[in-house]
């Protein structure tokens, strides 16, 4: 088990149950950066990731 593990069980655990839209997520990345610009290049991995999971190419 990664350490992230237990950040990603506690999503679930806690927002599990609820529906949020891409351009919700999108913004929550944006303040999240902005408040840990550390993070600027896992973050922008993250999201190219997600927005190619279906490219076939990849």
């Amino acid at each position: 088990m990664y350490f992230t593990d237990r950040g990603i069980e506690e999503l679930e655990t806690r927002r599990g149950d609820e529906e949020v839209t891409f351009a919700w997520l999108a913004e929550q990345l944006r303040t999240f950066v902005d408040l840990n610009p550390d993070f600027e290049t896992p973050v922008e991995r993250l999201a190219t990731w997600l927005a190619r999971l279906d490219d076939e190419d990849e």
